[in-house]
């Protein structure tokens, strides 16, 4: 049996109740406590070999979990029964096993993941570190760098319809199902779908299992306090927006087929990442379509890559996407690669290599740069776009670059970010002077001076979480922020400062408002809580 053959989705009810019963105990901390240190950023970095070298010959259960399902090892099928007494023969009958003269190899890769505070059971095709082949064009992620990276940015709080548009595995469906009343996911890959599917089933057996048995990890108690359960998640074939013409959705979560790639030649063209259109239109369109796929209010967040083509700056075709959707929109840069480094890339993530494939990676090579070439490509960009459906004001438009490092889990972070753009977008200067602000409490500030000056030279307000940002402020800016403690307003520090420099208080104000309206924006500074309300 190939192991492409495997239709975990069919597995019987019975069978699944078992499965879950026999993974119950399969947790991201039950692993790490089995392998160490090294083994497990090895296995980060997508390197199996130290995780098989310490569990060599292992036979205890949890060891045989780990060899068969996350390393793809060949295991005595003796400890494979022991280790799946309640399912292994409908894991068999639903090709998740392949059985071989006695030994057992598993035909996907099933294993533990946390997203978020809740640990997850999610299969996916095994990678090429577990096979050692590269990988097929039908090939199913797991949770990969980016999926990660989206789950980690998705705003958490309760929607009624959410969409997982490119589902994949599931995984981003997973994490909507937590605060969503309804969710849709839509794959054109009928095997992503499958292993979606399966991957929602257990879900809520594994859930149904643990709750019983009263193991589930403290952490998770109120992300999982859902008395009803999660909600149910409903899969639809088709490309793109196909499957949900018509809708419209609270939240949008996408991490589509974005890698910018030339169509047919030497390249096998992959589900899971090449879209299938030229450059980066497919992100474009996608992009355009936002504005009658969103309810009011309604917030999308994507993954993307873009072009940026020589002479132009790299936020020139992005916000010409952006402006064009009439929402609101924030496009964060995360990095931004030569052509070269680009087609390397993704030429080593299909599997191929230079020693290896010689022949076949030049051949690839210089057909992608050439297409790369053809549109004058200097460099293509990755990043996040969130697009909200802001309603009747004008939009919000902000695109930055930020290349650093950033706090790991962003989604509660952009959704204030977003609440205070709503609430300054209708808040004049003379109405912001009457705000109680309080600088957030991982703000702090360095003062850089000259030797024998009295003065610094440069000040820099420093965020210690969210995105980390560093912001230049004058000794004007410097003396209003340090003043906000919440207890009097932003207008009457204004005044005291403007008394202590002997200045119009009126043109103080006029000077500070405007950055002060950008730390309110970023969360150097709080806004009081009553500000949106207290709003006409």
């Amino acid at each position: 049996m190939s192991d492409h053959d495997a239709r975990p989705d069919r597995i019987d009810p019975a069978g699944l109740a078992g499965l879950a019963a026999d993974l119950a105990g399969f947790t991201v901390d039950a692993v790490t406590d089995l392998l160490d240190e090294r083994s497990i950023a090895a296995l980060d970095r997508e390197n199996v070999l130290p995780a098989r070298l310490r569990l060599r010959e292992r036979d205890e259960p949890l060891a045989v979990l780990v060899r068969l399902l996350l390393l793809g090892e060949t295991v005595a099928e003796e400890h494979v029964r022991t280790a799946l007494p309640s399912s292994y023969e409908a894991a068999a009958a639903a090709g998740l096993l392949v059985v071989e003269h006695g030994s057992v190899r598993a035909a996907v890769d099933l294993r533990p993941t946390r997203l978020g505070e809740e640990d997850l059971l999610l299969a996916s095709d095994p990678s090429e570190a577990a096979t050692g082949r590269g990988v097929r064009p039908d090939h199913v992620l797991g949770l990969g760098g980016a999926s990660a990276t989206l789950a980690r940015l998705t705003i958490r709080r309760p929607v009624s319809r959410a969409l997982d548009l490119g589902t994949g595995s599931g995984i981003q469906a997973l994490g909507l199902s937590a605060h969503a009343d309804r969710v849709v996911a839509t794959d054109v890959s009928r095997r992503a779908l499958d292993l979606a599917a399966f991957n929602r089933d257990l879900d809520r057996e594994v859930r149904r299992v643990r709750s019983e048995r009263r193991v589930e990890p403290s952490a998770q108690v109120a992300q999982v306090a859902r008395v009803a359960g999660p909600a149910q998640i409903e899969l639809r074939h088709g490309s793109l927006w196909e499957p949900v013409a018509g809708e419209v959705f609270d939240l949008i979560a996408s991490n589509p087929p974005f890698v910018i790639s030339p169509r047919g030649g030497a390249l096998a063209t992959y589900t899971y990442r090449d879209g299938g259109r030229s450059g980066d239109d497919l992100l474009a369109g996608l992009v355009a379509d936002l504005p009658r796929m969103l309810a009011p209010g309604g917030i999308a967040q994507l993954l993307g890559n873009w072009e940026v083509r020589a002479g132009e700056p790299w936020q020139t075709r992005v916000e010409g996407w952006a402006r064009g959707t009439g929402l609101d929109a924030w496009v964060i840069q995360r990095e931004l690669l030569d052509p070269a480094q680009y087609v390397e890339t993704w030429l080593r993530d299909g599997g191929l290599t230079p020693d290896r494939d010689g022949a076949a990676w030049d051949e690839a090579y210089e057909q992608w740069l050439a297409d790369l070439d053809s549109r004058q490509v200097a460099g293509v960009g990755f990043g996040y776009l969130v697009f909200r459906n802001q309603g009747a004001r004008p939009p919000w438009v902000r695109l930055e670059e930020i290349t650093g490092t950033i706090a790991p889990v962003l989604g509660e972070t952009i959704a204030t970010v977003l609440d205070v753009v709503d609430t300054l977008e209708r808040t004049d200067d003379a109405a912001l002077a009457d705000w109680h602000v309080r600088v957030a409490p991982d703000v702090t500030e360095e003062r850089h001076y000259r030797p024998g000056e009295a003065d610094p030279q440069v000040i820099v307000l420093r965020q210690g979480g969210g995105f980390a940002r560093t912001v230049r402020a004058d000794t004007v800016l410097a003396a209003v922020v340090g003043a906000c403690d919440g207890e009097l307003s932003l207008g009457r520090i204004a005044a005291a400062v403007a008394a202590l420099l002997d200045v119009d208080p009126g043109a103080l104000w006029a000077q500070v408002a405007r950055p002060v309206r950008g730390l309110l924006t970023d969360g150097l500074l709080l806004a009081p809580s009553d500000a949106a309300g207290a709003l006409p």
